[in-house]
């Protein structure tokens, strides 16, 4: 099998990995080489891109044979037997620690400009090279990758040599590869251009910002300045509008729920903006999960970002809020200068919205299953309260989290049908 390059190799790669579609998913590359393959993967799944940084310690009179592996976050590992086989003493390890963890810094710095790594805890981190040689630095990769919290480590690239799993035995949770030739001099002889990637072009792969061919949109963001929260903003060519997610109490922008009804709005060409309210030690905080307040500021404060872009600025802007981030959407959507054409909430807890409820302007629909009975109720007496065109649906046979056959779909058929009709014309008086 022969690549025409590593933009291909990472398009046939990720079709390997559409399992993963809707799974709370970070892809992160080795770079240089791997980084544009992860990309094309990254893309292909709808997942967050970001590099895995790591650095090899290798034994001082003989460096290509590694005792260990440095990477961000402070994490060292070490393999004792080797250090002992070899007779490194704790200066000389303690020596190469420091060289290396240099060059980590150096680049972290090129590479990220201070921003931080994306937090892996509790997610599937999906290493990503454009092939497997040696295999060492992509082990330390998947190593580094646990050691900074990853729930399930997958290694995938494209070429390896034929026997190259029992070097990975308990290093990662899955390993993918495409092609497994009997004879393998380099990696480059399965690819028609293996030109060395660039730290420009690496760049590139990262920039938050990148449009596609067709005027499209699909890039990892940070929406809320100062706060370091990440999201995936998608805007479809000719979008007739652009729907913010705000997500509920134990759930983030990697809720296959919410990327469900993405996705169908995508196909409607609306784009959608999914991100985390709250940073991964906010969220352990019950008390900050349920601070309705604190949450509509931070999605108000997404909105004013989103304004900022020149790109889209003229756009008419929904929100869609579940659970607690319904409430979050209505208390922002009731703020004075709010400019917000539309609001779905599903299963959401619009009551906890309290007074400001009165004061929403843009129509609103109050989507619950029929079997959430107590949900069902505050959303009939939060529909009472609302003073703007709004609706109630009630979608037969399902529970809070609609989980049951073919109710998701019926829940984002309405909402889907619901921004169309309201985000239009709100564009057309623009």
């Amino acid at each position: 099998m022969t690549f025409t390059d590593r933009v291909e190799a990472g398009r046939r790669l990720a079709a390997r990995l559409e399992h993963l579609r809707g799974q709370p998913v970070v892809v992160l590359g080795l770079p240089r080489g791997g980084v544009p393959v992860a990309a094309e993967v990254a893309r292909a799944l709808g997942a967050p891109l970001d590099l895995i940084l790591v650095r090899k310690l290798g034994v001082p009179f003989q460096p290509e044979l590694g005792m260990g592996a440095v990477g961000e976050g402070g994490v060292r590992i070490l393999d004792p037997e080797v250090v002992r086989v070899a007779g490194v003493s704790p200066d000389q390890v303690a020596e190469v620690e420091a060289r290396q963890r240099a060059e980590l810094d150096r680049m972290a710095r090129r590479f990220r400009g201070g921003r931080p790594p994306t937090a892996l805890a509790g997610r599937t981190a999906v290493v990503v090279d454009d092939g497997i040689a040696t295999g060492s630095t992509a082990r330390a990769a998947c190593q580094v990758a646990r050691a900074l919290g990853a729930a399930r480590v997958v290694l995938a690239v494209p070429v390896a040599p034929a026997g190259w799993t029992s070097r990975f035995a308990g290093v990662a949770d899955e390993l993918i590869c495409l092609d497994e030739p009997a004879t393998f001099y380099a990696i480059g002889q399965f690819y028609d251009d293996f030109t060395q990637v660039s730290d420009e072009q690496v760049l590139e792969c990262l920039a938050p910002t990148a449009l596609a061919a067709d005027g499209s949109t699909d890039a990892e963001v940070s929406p809320i300045p100062g706060v370091p929260v990440t999201g995936r903003l998608t805007v479809p060519a000719g979008a007739g509008g652009v729907v913010l997610f705000a997500h509920g109490s134990g759930s983030s922008r990697f809720s296959p729920r919410n990327q469900a009804v993405a996705r169908l709005l995508n196909h409607a060409r609306l784009g959608t903006l999914l991100f985390d309210l709250l940073t991964d030690s906010e969220a352990a905080s019950r008390a900050l999960v349920f601070d309705v307040q604190l949450l509509a500021g931070r999605l108000t404060e997404a909105t004013r970002w989103l304004r900022s872009r020149q790109d889209l600025s003229d756009q008419p802007l929904g929100y869609f809020g579940a659970s607690t981030g319904a409430a979050a959407a209505l208390w922002a959507a009731s703020e004075p200068h709010a400019e917000v054409a539309a609001v779905v909430s599903r299963g959401g807890r619009p009551d906890l919205a309290g007074e400001r409820l009165s004061l929403v302007r843009a129509p609103t629909l109050l989507v619950v299953g029929s079997l959430d009975d107590v949900v069902l109720e505050l959303n009939r007496r939060a529909l009472a309260r609302l003073r703007c065109e709004a609706r109630l649906t009630v979608v037969e046979g399902a529970t809070h989290l609609f989980e049951e056959p073919g109710t998701l779909e019926r829940a984002a058929d309405a909402a889907r049908e619901w921004f169309v009709g309201h985000l239009a014309p709100a564009g057309s008086l623009r």
